[in-house]
């Protein structure tokens, strides 16, 4: 009896020892963020591509994404420190230690979110419609679901999947690349097609007088988020706030505005 009344009270002993450390690692544990207090500086991975981040006339970093690390360590109250990376070395590079966080237009997949954890989005990308102007003139985006009316897309590409669901009564002509499907919008020989938010806004832009984007809704879109590293729920609570904020403020959507709906920024770049 005394035995067992031992060995009872020695793995009570241990459970209770086990409870009363987990809050201590816990506790233990340094957020990232205040790590970046501390420094002084939040360092933010990044890859270059337009306009995500790109580099304008004097070789200095500009583009959505650096508008949103600039706001974010201002609001921490601190500087920003940005370090272009490979994309293809950029998780590896956070995981290492190499920067704080990834700002990089980085969708959220499951894949991705076993090696590292996201922010809420703060941005989403996705396929929209470009029409060609005359031919589209004063029609409503609902309109274009209509057997008079000819799409173009890559022959099984996702716009074209997208397209055959979205708009079903539409006639659909498929190509082998697309630019073919562009140019057959250009022609006038089909009505619109659909593509990257990003692509049609750079079309739209050589071609003001004959294309346009003329409709706000985004088909298939896909989050973007902060992604940081695991077993930080101090970052994780902070970057969620943050986005949160700037959603209600308006501020993401207008800098989101500046740099996908428009090209007033073409005149700062070099190319």
């Amino acid at each position: 009896m005394t035995t067992k009344r031992t060995f009872l009270a020695a793995a009570f002993a241990l459970a209770v020892s086990g409870m009363t450390a987990l809050p201590v690692l816990a506790q233990e544990a340094t957020s990232v963020i205040q790590t970046i207090k501390e420094r002084g500086t939040i360092k933010i991975g990044l890859s270059e591509f337009a306009p995500w981040a790109m580099r304008d006339k004097n070789g200095e970093l500009i583009g959505f994404e650096l508008d949103v690390g600039r706001q974010l360590a201002a609001d921490m109250g601190v500087e920003a420190e940005f370090i272009p990376t490979a994309w293809d070395g950029i998780i590896p590079a956070l995981i290492a230690g190499k920067f704080d966080v990834i700002i990089s237009g980085m969708s959220i997949t499951p894949e991705r979110n076993l090696t590292v954890n996201f922010s809420s989005p703060y941005a989403y990308s996705g396929l929209t419609v470009m029409v060609n102007k005359t031919t589209t003139a004063g029609k409503t985006l609902e309109q274009l679901n209509d057997p008079s009316i000819t799409f173009a897309a890559r022959r099984g590409a996702t716009p074209a999947t997208v397209i055959a669901r979205e708009f079903p009564n539409a006639t659909l002509v498929q190509f082998d690349e697309d630019g073919a499907a562009t140019q057959e919008v250009l022609n006038g020989n089909a009505n619109a097609t659909m593509g990257p938010s990003t692509t049609n806004t750079d079309e739209v832009a050589k071609y003001p007088d004959v294309l346009d984007q003329p409709y706000d809704k985004l088909f298939d879109p896909s989050g973007e988020a902060f992604a940081f590293r695991k077993g930080d729920p101090d970052a994780e609570n902070f970057f969620n706030n943050w986005i949160d904020q700037q959603w209600r403020s308006g501020w993401l959507d207008a800098r989101h505005d500046y740099w996908f709906a428009g090209k007033e920024w073409a005149s700062l770049v070099s190319q």
